[in-house]
């Protein structure tokens, strides 16, 4: 019996009972043993408020203050230097909040800013120009993999401190969007139209390019990290050779650290080869904050208050600092499964293989055996993510490129704890912007490579519907 290409991916350990030439969705009869521990034996069993921000089931006691030091770091704010907090101070002179935990709250998900929000807060806007032939723009590409606006930078910041000028505030409108199922079931999208006002230092070059991005969740990182290079690499099929029309690609981007270009793997265009450099980043884009990996603030050179403003020291994130909030991002645990016997969510299961989501949203992986924590080696983990850069169709894109990834591709996010967003962080908000109000929308949104996908959900009755969602909740 020849098997559809959406079928080709599935994972060895499925337990498909079978095929028929009038239902082709795989039937699983029960749960793969250990299915629900998402993280492999780092996996934990909370399932509140606090599901997000939890250590390594299997970290020892001692590792575990290493852990609370680090999340201290990453929770509490930091402050305008010159201060007594010897240890936080620096913040600004540009930023967007003052400590980790505002943007991922409860180590979770960020949300577009509401109508009469004063700061985005949990949503940033990425900016760029394209690039001419010359060898500087040459060099940012190499290095950051885009141009900066030449006066705002790389990233609009919408705070500063006293005496410095903010750059602009950020502002999302909706337009509706209607889509209907086959049965008739009609569901409004909304299409997000961003603006940017009250700009602190003039007007942008014309030509601008914008991308709003929310903060994703803190869970898993480190076993993301742990990830062998060549488990990734095997996915990659940018010519489609086996026919499925998914053509994944890896970024590869630029290493501070080594001084050379990698392998992509966090960010949502997997712009960051590591959680180290996507820490340095975030602490210098996101909160003005210096490090030695980037030594100085964040500063363009229109910029003059915010170039002669008091530093926090240098750099104001000690080595020890940076290197207490990488162990903390490297150890918040994944939650177990929910419900992963119950009848509607193998079924949904079956719909997901069937729709062919899985040959983006890859099931599992078997982390490296000399990963960077002993807790995260040898794992096997179920993050639903090939990690690679998908063309999302002309609905999603940002028309920004970042290193290898064009201007409608995006990274797969992993979808392990997706079902808890609400618990955590009380909305449902998904993608890249927030636009999806809840899993349904964000499914819909999918385009390009995902298309097939998407119109075979459009197909689904009511209850297949159901089930697909009690699956997709029960991550």
């Amino acid at each position: 019996m020849l098997v559809p290409p959406a079928l080709r991916r599935l994972s060895p350990l499925l337990l498909v009972i079978g095929l028929s030439a009038c239902d082709d969705a795989p039937k699983f009869a029960q749960a793969e043993p250990g299915e629900a521990l998402s993280g492999g034996t780092a996996t934990v069993r909370q399932f509140d408020r606090n599901a997000f921000s939890m250590p390594s089931a299997n970290l020892s006691p001692t590792r575990r203050l290493d852990f609370s030091v680090g999340n201290s770091f990453f929770r509490n704010p930091w402050v305008i230097a010159p201060a007594t907090t010897i240890a936080r101070d620096g913040l600004g002179p540009l930023f967007n909040t003052n400590a980790c935990q505002n943007c991922h709250v409860k180590d979770g998900r960020g949300h577009p800013p509401g109508p009469n929000a004063g700061n985005a807060v949990s949503m940033l806007v990425r900016l760029s120009i394209p690039a001419d032939s010359s060898a500087e723009h040459a060099r940012m590409l190499e290095r950051l993999g885009v141009v900066p606006e030449p006066v705002y930078g790389g990233q609009l910041q919408d705070m500063a401190n006293p005496g410095v000028s903010s750059e602009g505030k950020i502002r999302i409108e909706y337009e509706s969007l209607p889509v209907s199922f086959a049965d008739g079931t009609r569901v409004e999208l909304r299409k997000p139209r961003l603006s940017i006002t009250q700009l602190g230092y003039g007007p942008m070059q014309p030509d601008t390019l914008f991308s709003a991005r929310i903060a994703p969740p803190m869970i898993g990182l480190g076993l993301l990290e742990a990830i062998p290079e060549s488990a990734i690499l095997a996915n990659a099929d940018p010519e489609d050779r086996n026919g499925d029309g998914i053509h994944g690609r890896p970024n590869q981007v630029w290493d501070d650290a080594a001084g050379n270009t990698v392998l992509g793997r966090f960010g949502w265009k997997a712009g960051q080869p590591s959680l180290n450099q996507q820490n340095a980043h975030a602490f210098s884009g996101d909160m003005g904050l210096t490090t030695a990996l980037l030594p100085r603030d964040d500063c363009t050179p229109a910029q003059t208050d915010c170039l002669t403003a008091v530093n926090g020291g240098e750099p104001e994130v000690s080595d020890n600092i940076l290197r207490l909030v990488l162990f903390y991002s490297r150890n918040l645990a994944v939650p177990a499964r929910r419900d992963v016997e119950a009848p509607q969510v193998l079924e949904g299961k079956g719909l997901f293989h069937q729709a062919g989501c899985q040959g983006c949203h890859t099931p599992s992986f078997t982390t490296a055996a000399d990963a960077a924590e002993p807790e995260l080696a040898n794992q096997l983990i179920r993050p639903y993510s090939d990690l690679l850069l998908h063309d999302m169709g002309e609905g999603l894109a940002d028309g920004r490129d970042e290193f290898r990834a064009g201007g409608r591709d995006w990274r797969t996010p992993p979808l392990w704890g997706v079902g808890l967003t609400e618990t955590v962080n009380g909305h449902t908000q998904f993608l890249h912007d927030g636009r999806a109000r809840n899993l349904l929308e964000a499914i819909l949104w999918h385009g390009g490579e995902a298309e097939a996908a998407r119109q075979q959900v459009l197909q689904f009755d009511a209850r297949q519907r159901a089930a697909l969602l009690a699956f997709l909740n029960s991550l």
